[in-house]
Formats: structure tokens, C-alpha cells, sequence
């Protein structure tokens, strides 16, 4: 089942910007079903043989020859300490879950692969408030009456290495100092990618407000508007994920574009999946730009050419 599992991937890609979600379904040991966003997804495999590598965390149970190159392997339900993991390595991890954002190609073992589907977006919540950052869902839905919960595997992978939430810019990468104070919307449900990217905008100086949903965004800047301020006057710019549960990027940027009050905001649209990438589809929706995940540099470049052109506009006569 896994080897075919994926063959008509290239048609789920059509539903961005539909306000649908394409989740690969697999389990981890025991009765709980977890998620990912089939876009992240390259292939299921059967788990093949691994080899060591020193210098891994625990949580990595190796890496793996896939089709000619070495692949990291992560124990996902050890990595996220899932308490039905089974104790028995080889039968707790049957399948290799192979994953592609941030412009790498990782890993991941499960116990199980069950089937792709396709999620009305009004059907997929907020994982439960636990009053910390620490979770490693990014949202909880249902299938068949199934509770099913969407990890954020970027966020497991950033934990288990350590990475680093933050990058130190040139000192040329800088706004000018005559620069307006300026107002930066980020959305993006994974809170890896909201601290990289609040990383860059505070060593710019700039102000951001953070969201984690499309749908949280648009019901923000309509009531920006409602309460008589203009959206497009206040935020220089909105940065946001494509693939987002609530609703994606695709579709925000559309209705953004659709809405006279907000139709003049700039949409840099910023995503993990390079693997995947549509770029038909971000000119359809009518976004300014895109950026893969994660340089922050090339990110830092992008924001400051939109920022130093508010700037210059700031600044010119009447």
C-alpha cells in the first residue's frame, strides 16, 4: 500500500488554494493517528536498512540510502515521546515517511501508513491551548470519526538538533536611519518559522505582529479596517506560509486581493515546501513574492527591498 501510496500526488497539489488540506495519515504504535502535510512528502517507503552516523542525537535511528543519496533518519515517536511508541525498535518503525521543506530532505519512521485525505478546512482546529510553546501539534481534526492530530515536524526537527531560532544579519543589511517606524504582519502556523522570521524583523528594527492561520490573518486586517485604520497604511507588508490549516496562503492572498481595503497590501509568501513549489499559482493568486524556506539572509534581502521601498515613498514630497 505505502509503495503506491503517494502516485497521484501531483493532483493534490490542486487543491491549493481551495481551502482544503492534504494530510498523509500514519500512526506511531498503539490506536492514535497522526498527520502531515502530504505537500512535505516526497515517498513512503518500507523502513530500509540504516546506517550510523556519529554524532546523532538519540532520536535518530540513523540514515538511510534513498534512491542514491543519505538520508537522516528520525524515531518519530520517540522524538515526540509518544507514549503508545512500542518498546521494540523494528516493530515499533515499518514504514520511512521521506520529507522534503526547508530545502532539505529528511526522514521520518512510523509504525504505520494508513491513507491521504483531503480535510475541509472548517473541520481542522487549533491543537488545545496547554499554556506553552512546547507542543509539537500544529492543529487536530477528524476522519471517520477518527481524532487525528497534524504535527509540525519542523518545530521536532529544530528541538531534537538544537537549531538555531536566529541568524545574525550583516551590518549593511539595515534601513536607513531616516526609515519610518514600520509594521510587519507574519503568519505562519509553525512556531520554528514565527521566531526565525521575528528573529530578522527585530534586528531590522521593525515592528511585527504574529498569527499562526490564513483565517486569523484576514479576520485581523478586516478588523484593522473596521475600526477605521488602513490595513495597507499600518503593515508595510504581510509574510505569509502557504501551507497553513485554517486557511492557506494561496487563498488569503486571493482575498486579500479581492477586498478593495486590503487589495494594496504586499504578500511575500514564504514556504517550506521548495520540493513542491507552484509558482503558476502564486502570479494567479497575485503575490508580490516568494522566498523558501529557510535562508535567512535571502529573507532579510526580500523584507529590506520592500521596506526600503516604503521608506523612499515616505519620503518624498507630496
Amino acid at each position: 500500500m505505502a509503495h503506491n501510496l503517494l502516485n497521484r500526488i501531483d493532483q493534490r497539489t490542486r487543491l491549493a488554494g481551495h481551502n482544503r488540506l492534504a494530510l498523509l495519515l500514519f500512526r506511531l504504535g498503539g490506536r492514535q493517528l497522526f498527520g502531515v502535510n502530504v505537500f512535505k512528502v516526497q515517498e513512503v517507503l518500507r523502513r530500509p536498512p540504516l546506517f550510523q552516523l556519529p554524532g546523532l542525537p538519540p532520536q535518530f535511528a540513523g540514515a538511510a540510502d534513498v534512491r542514491g543519496r543519505s538520508v537522516p533518519v528520525l524515531d518519530l515517536g520517540l522524538a515526540i515521546g509518544h507514549p503508545e511508541r512500542l518498546a521494540d525498535d523494528d516493530a515499533a518503525t515499518q514504514y520511512l515517511v521521506v520529507t522534503e521543506f526547508n530545502r532539505s530532505v529528511q526522514g521520518f519512521l512510523v509504525s504505520d501508513v494508513e491513507r491521504i485525505v483531503n480535510i475541509a478546512v472548517e473541520d481542522i482546529h487549533p491543537p488545545p491551548d496547554l499554556g506553552a510553546e512546547s507542543t509539537y501539534l500544529t492543529a487536530v481534526t477528524r476522519f471517520q470519526g477518527e481524532l487525528i492530530q497534524v504535527i509540525d515536524v519542523e518545530s521536532v526537527l529544530a528541538d531534537i538538533t538544537q537549531a538555531r531560532m536566529d541568524a545574525t544579519l550583516e551590518p549593511e543589511m539595515a534601513l536607513p536611519p531616516s526609515a519610518p517606524q514600520m509594521q510587519v504582519l507574519v503568519v505562519d502556523d509553525s512556531r520554528v518559522a514565527r521566531q526565525q522570521i521575528r528573529s530578522v524583523l527585530d534586528q531590522l528594527g521593525v515592528g511585527v505582529t504574529l498569527l499562526s492561520d490564513g483565517k486569523q490573518a484576514l479576520d485581523h486586517l478586516l478588523q484593522v479596517h473596521a475600526s477605521g485604520e488602513d490595513p495597507v497604511a499600518r503593515y508595510a507588508m504581510v509574510i505569509s506560509d502557504i501551507e497553513m490549516p485554517a486557511m492557506d496562503g494561496y487563498t488569503l492572498t486571493t482575498e486579500i486581493r479581492r477586498h478593495p481595503a486590503l487589495a494594496g497590501l504586499y504578500v511575500l509568501l514564504h514556504t517550506s515546501l521548495s520540493g513542491v513549489f507552484n509558482n503558476a499559482m502564486v502570479e494567479k493568486v497575485g503575490a508580490n513574492a516568494f522566498v523558501a524556506k529557510y535562508s535567512p539572509h535571502e529573507l532579510a534581502e526580500h523584507i529590506l527591498a520592500r521596506l526600503n521601498e516604503v521608506a523612499r515613498a515616505s519620503a518624498a514630497p507630496a
